[in-house]
């Protein structure tokens, strides 16, 4: 059985990548996810707090809007006492790319064009494979247009490219205006593939001390069901790399991202629930079902089912949300 698939230009072994995660901090389990049978590993990431405490620009993003709230400035931590450890990471992928096989991707996650730009150029000279840039920005300023919030991750990636020569991917939030021209303008800003989508982590309140608390939530399989209708619907527009993400745990999951044209899948929830070996039970899985259906290869089912393939494009759009409510029966 064939497995194999291309991301990023890079050729894997697989479709199941381990996402930016805790398990890619030690080179140990990095050792793990390749034994289990995991394609490539993208590293946890290093965020832009880390790498510019003082940069001018950064600190706008951090405190824009903050003068009228005292409180919102103790909740972000103290970037004095943040954890820095750029060179660590820097060391990290080094020592990496000596103990594997398997491609290596550096992460980023930031949002201006400041610090992080020559990190990216330094992580591709200590070997990474490729880059994920993770942009993650919540803009509130009622003033800023959805053009000016989408000029921020087109410059971004327009800086990084200037600067690095090896694939870069863009992990993106599903929360924009129309994903497919956003999408389109990051690959003419030299985006090589997109990662879909960013799983953020929303804020909860405490009611007995009257906080808002950070929470962490696994995830579950049928957050893929958003990720998978929208690489549908970009895998037959758009001729990049796709990466679903979200939701990943089974190999039914895995195998109907690939149908739906994703060339790989990232799992991060499962592997922090079951370990690295469930990768092996996914791969596993993945080949019995595709023996039993009669499937030589990854690349014979990847978009098979995305919108230009199905006989119902229009059940990736405004059609499959009036199907679902008409064909929902209630009971007492």
């Amino acid at each position: 059985m064939d497995l194999t698939t291309t991301y990023l230009g890079l050729k894997l072994r697989n479709p199941v990548v381990p996402s930016a995660s805790p398990l890619s901090r030690d080179v140990d389990t990095i050792r793990r996810l390749e034994d289990a049978g995991a394609s490539a590993v993208v590293l946890y990431s290093l965020f832009e707090e880390q790498i510019s405490l003082e940069a001018q620009e950064l600190d706008y993003f951090l405190t824009a809007g903050t003068e009228s709230y005292a409180e919102a400035l103790s909740y972000f931590p103290d970037l004095e006492s943040f954890r820095s450890e750029p060179e660590e990471y820097l060391e990290l992928i080094r020592r990496a790319k000596e103990a594997v096989d398997i491609p290596i991707i550096a992460s980023l996650n930031g949002v201006s064009t400041g610090g992080w730009i020559e990190y990216a150029r330094r992580m591709e000279e200590a070997g990474a494979d490729a880059l994920e840039l993770n942009i993650y920005y919540i803009p509130t300023d009622p003033e800023l247009t959805s053009n000016d919030v989408e000029n921020i991750y087109v410059d971004d990636v327009k800086a990084v490219k200037k600067n690095v020569n090896i694939p870069v991917a863009v992990k993106l939030g599903p929360f924009f205006t129309n994903l497919s021209n956003l999408a389109q303008r990051l690959k003419e800003a030299g985006a090589d593939g997109l990662v879909l989508f960013n799983r953020f982590y929303q804020p909860d309140l405490d009611l007995e001390k009257l906080e808002v608390i950070p929470t962490v939530h696994l995830s579950r399989s049928e957050e893929i069901l958003l990720p998978l209708r929208w690489i549908a619907i970009l895998s037959a527009r758009l001729p990049m790399s796709f990466a679903a993400s979200s939701g990943i745990h089974t190999a039914e999951d895995v195998l109907k991202l690939v149908m739906a044209g994703a060339d790989v899948t990232m799992m991060c929830s499962a592997l922090l629930k079951h370990g690295p070996n469930h990768i092996h039970e996914v791969l596993k899985g993945m080949t019995e079902w595709m023996e039993k259906h009669e499937y030589e290869s990854v690349s014979q089912m990847k978009g098979s089912m995305n919108q230009k393939s199905v006989a119902e494009p229009a059940a990736f759009e405004r059609a499959n949300y009036m199907k679902a409510i008409n064909s929902y029966e209630f009971k007492l």
